[in-house]
């Protein structure tokens, strides 16, 4: 048995066989000196790694566990919801559906539209309520859906800008609604029985209702359902009123007279506009999301049988209607369905309960989302309102600030300015919720496995199209106006938002974009105007790491892609612990100096060999690294300069070979501060110019390096050295036809090739210099036969380049493997019609051959008598001539066969030079 507290050393390891290790490792007695020794003894590091870092450092919780760990700190805050399907989600949508408009206006545009009409304007407005709730429980199914409702819903997919823009609007729009329907309670009031003869403000009647409704808000979602069970009754009964007098009245003649529309009636946009916001509150349910049991089951089913209940409700109203009064009998009477129930005072009821269940479930709503809002500290202003009170996180604190809103608007008035804009925010609700679907849907990402199972993102799509169509038929001023309060917020966010608490749905959908593009881009056929700087920056020392960073970003000139590399060699056992170290300091470094470059940490044995693997492996599909960016070596170390100058030289070469370009910085600290602090319009590049690939790439990188905003306006200049007085001309009319090609402007400066000091002296007050170098051995060979370091300290900052590849800077369209495939097929197709069109004419002449030839027999086989000797030898001698046209088209029909077999082999080559042209580059 092992004994406990007592540990092992090094020295007293080597005895034990692997599994004594192991076994002692798990009982945790040998010492942490003893680790290193022990690895190297036993050659099971990657055995007992685990265990050794289990001894400094304890396991990280596993996903499932650091949720379990965050649920049990958040226990004692919050509690899991109370409500049910019927009460929480079914009850609160159903009774806003069914509101003031089924009561006082489903005749008016009945009547109006006819029968026939009718029947699809309630069919258009409820198709977006199916869409929008197909959506709804496509994303409730995905997710674990918390307080907020549709903020929550479109939040967590769209990101915050666009949740919280919705959701400040939403809550508004919801708030002022209780505004609207408590109005309608007191008009509806005030023209009952209950206030015949007594002149009474219905405004004042409104304000006492927000009062009551306000207590029910403020005890709690469970006291509202309550209320709201009352309301659902007297509501039912005023339809089964309803139903029971219309159907008395109901007449198959008066039905068929209602089908068509009456020739006054109004337009049919107009009176669906009228009728759409009947729909509007199916989504009431989903604000109650934070008071559910469970969200995920409750959202789907009770907004479905919500939205069913309110089309058979609507239409059977309509039903009724057109077969109990005349359109102009609906048309002349809002309270037509007043006078057709069995029990009118019932209807009074109804249109009471309608007109206060919709206010309740706004009061219900709206303070929820503005709790979600405020708890995910999106507006600075909005936080004191993520508090909310007791075991249920009542948010009391939004229901008062909702009721001072309703409240504020019930005094003002003039609603029918601010009425249009409200509806139209419920529209864009919508239809950001269904494109939230969608987006989500569209991104592929494995997280998205809804338990809905009728849900197809085409539906989704056409949901928000629908929206889109609505609001536009409705009112596009007031749908523009909607949008742009949308927008604004949108814009405010994106600048003023901190990161978001949370993950969206976005990064999926960009990795997917991500997907798609590179996949259609390796099926194109690659060409030189697509050429792109991917760069493979290495940096070791942290102290020069910014200047190699932010020389990245502009020669990228905002086209290409820059990784930042450390390599990190040895077989320390914590070296994973290191790695994550250096690569959140390179994260921070990039932050701050090109965040749009990515980090990419290596940890290896063999530093050559692993930059190797790295320059051939690096990307994925078309994205290959083509371009190495390196600082010059640490002039502050000056032993052995000579030598390590050739081992920098022997490394880069080896790396040349492998087809990558090749771009050394060099940079005094106060040159490259001079550098940084010069203006840009004030700034000058100047490319010492080399007649070959280099001289091309050197140009292209001084020309993007212009698109950047630290350069933009930059002098640039071409420092041409010049061979002899007497070709100048001619080399700088090449010079000149080089640039125009590339379509970059520069100025040229001809220096003496054998005056060193010239170019020097020409360059001296350049901001920076675009210098070639070749590879003598493997010394780094500059324009001036001088040492590279001697001459690099009497310029300003210079970038050495040496191009690996080709770039074409004035390649057209019609060029390049694309072209030469093209061109290779037409001369395939034309070597295929002549070697069809040889091959028909050697049959032809076969033809001929045969004929002439069965001619001749026919004569032959006369009786000698009938001989005539001219005929046989005129018939001879057409044979002949047959027989040698004949072998001549054969052989001329063999030589196109061949050269169109040929010319297939070509082709094939082509395409394949144009499917491995990058992979090519690396071999």
């Amino acid at each position: 048995m092992l004994i406990p507290g007592i540990a092992f050393n090094a020295e007293e390891i080597h005895s034990f066989n692997r599994f004594s290790i192991l076994l002692f490792m798990e009982h945790g007695v040998i010492n942490s000196a003893a680790q290193e020794e022990l690895a190297l003894h036993t050659g099971c590091s990657s055995i007992i790694i685990p265990n050794i870092l289990d001894f400094e450092h304890p396991p990280r919780p596993s996903s499932q566990d650091r949720k379990t760990m965050t649920s049990s700190n958040k226990k004692e805050k919050q509690s899991s919801g109370s409500l049910g399907t019927f009460a929480g989600v079914f009850t609160p949508s159903v009774l806003t559906i069914l509101g003031i408009i089924l009561f006082l206006r489903t005749g008016y545009v009945v009547g109006s539209a006819g029968m026939a009409k009718s029947l699809v304007i309630i069919g258009i407005a409820n198709l977006i309520s199916i869409l929008t709730t197909v959506s709804l429980s496509a994303i409730a199914t995905n997710m674990k859906v918390k307080g907020g409702g549709d903020y929550y819903l479109i939040s967590r997919t769209l990101g915050l800008e666009f949740g919280g823009a919705i959701g400040i609007v939403l809550f508004l729009a919801q708030a002022v609604s209780i505004a609207f329907y408590c109005i309608g309670f007191g008009e509806a009031l005030t023209s009952s029985a209950l206030f015949s003869g007594h002149a009474v403000s219905p405004r004042l009647i409104a304000a006492a209702a927000v009062g009551f409704l306000f207590v029910f808000a403020w005890m709690g979602a469970d006291w509202a359902t309550k209320f709201q069970y009352g309301v659902m009754a007297l509501l039912s009964a005023g339809l089964l009123s309803f139903y029971a007098g219309g159907v008395f009245h109901w007449k198959v003649e008066t039905f068929q007279a209602n089908w068509a529309a009456p020739a006054d009636g109004l337009p049919f946009w107009v009176l669906f506009a009228l009728f759409f916001p009947a729909v509007t509150g199916f989504t009431q349910g989903v604000s109650m999301s934070g008071d559910l049991k469970e969200p995920g089951k409750s959202l789907p089913l009770g907004t479905f049988l919500a939205v069913g209940v309110s089309i058979a409700v609507y239409f059977s109203t309509a039903v009724v209607f057109s077969g109990a009064l005349s359109n102009h009998a609906l048309t002349a009477d809002y309270t037509a369905m007043h006078r057709l129930a069995r029990y009118p005072v019932l209807i009074d009821a109804g249109v009471i309960a309608a007109t206060l269940s919709s206010a309740m479930a706004s009061f219900l709503g709206a303070p929820r989302i503005l709790q979600s809002l405020s708890a995910d500290r999106i507006f600075p202003f909005l936080y004191f309102f993520a508090k909310g009170a007791g075991p249920a996180d009542n948010p009391r604190r939004a229901v008062l600030l909702a009721g001072g809103i309703a409240s504020l608007t019930i005094a003002l008035g003039s609603l029918n300015l601010i009425a249009p804009v409200v509806s139209m925010f419920f529209l864009i609700s919508y239809g950001l919720l269904n494109y939230a679907t969608y987006y989500e849907a569209r991104a592929s990402s494995p997280s998205f496995r809804p338990t809905f199972r009728w849900f197809d993102k085409r539906l989704s799509l056409l949901g928000c199209l629908a929206c889109v169509g609505v609001m536009l038929a409705i009112d596009p001023a007031m749908g523009i106006v909607a949008v742009s309060i949308i927008f604004a917020l949108f814009q405010y966010l994106r600048r003023t938002a901190d990161p978001a608490r949370w993950a969206d749905s976005r990064r999926a959908h960009h990795l997917q974009r991500v997907r798609e593009n590179l996949l259609a881009a390796n099926i194109s056929p690659e060409h030189p105007r697509d050429w792109r700087p991917q760069i493979l920056a290495f940096s070791e020392d942290p102290e020069r790491r910014p200047r190699l960073l932010k020389m990245a970003a502009w020669l990228e000139g905002g086209s290409g892609l820059t990784t930042i590399v450390k390599i990190m060699e040895g077989k320390d056992l914590l070296l994973s612990k290191k790695k994550d170290e250096e690569e959140r300091k390179l994260r921070v470094d990039i932050h701050t100096h090109n965040p749009s470059a990515f980090a990419l940490v290596l940890t290896t044995q063999d530093i050559e060999v692993a930059v190797h693997a790295l320059l051939q492996a690096h990307g994925i599909g078309p994205l290959r690294a083509n371009t190495l960016l390196v600082n010059w070596l640490d002039p502050s170390n000056e032993s052995g300069m000579g030598f390590r100058e050739l081992l920098f030289g022997r490394q880069l070469r080896t790396l040349h070979a492998l087809g990558c370009n090749i771009g050394i910085l060099h940079a005094q600290p106060d040159a490259w501060d001079r550098l940084v602090d010069t203006a840009a319009d004030q700034s000058r590049i100047d490319v010492w110019w080399s007649h070959d690939a280099t001289g091309s790439l050197m140009l292209l990188f001084a020309y993007l390096m212009t698109r950047s905003e630290a350069w933009q306006g930059a002098t640039l200049r071409v420092l041409a050295f010049q061979e002899g007085t007497g070709k100048q001309g001619r080399e700088e009319g090449d010079l000149q036809a080089v640039l125009k090609d590339a379509r970059i402007e520069a100025d040229i400066v001809w220096v003496a090739s054998g005056d060193p000091g010239e170019a020097i002296t020409s360059s001296a007050q350049s901001t920076l210099i675009f210098l070639p170098f070749r590879f003598r051995g493997n010394r780094i060979q500059l324009p001036i036969d001088r040492p590279a370091e001697e001459l690099l300290q009497t310029l300003p900052p210079a970038l050495m380049i040496s191009a690996a590849e080709d770039i074409d800077l004035g390649a057209e369209p019609e060029e390049g493997l694309a072209a030469e495939l093209a061109e290779a097929r037409d001369e395939l197709k034309k070597k295929e019609q002549l070697a069809q069109t040889a091959q028909a004419a050697a049959e032809a002449a076969d033809k001929a051959a045969r004929d002439a030839e069965k001619r001749l027999q026919n004569v032959m086989h006369r009786p000698e008598a009938d001989h005539d000797p001219d005929e046989i030898k005129s018939l001879t001698e057409q044979l002949n001539s047959a027989l040698e046209a004949a072998e001549k088209a054969r052989r001329k029909a063999l030589k196109a066969r061949v050269l169109f077999e040929q010319q297939q082999q070509a082709l094939k080559g082509v395409d394949a030079d144009l499917k491995t042209e990058t992979e090519k580059k690396k071999s």
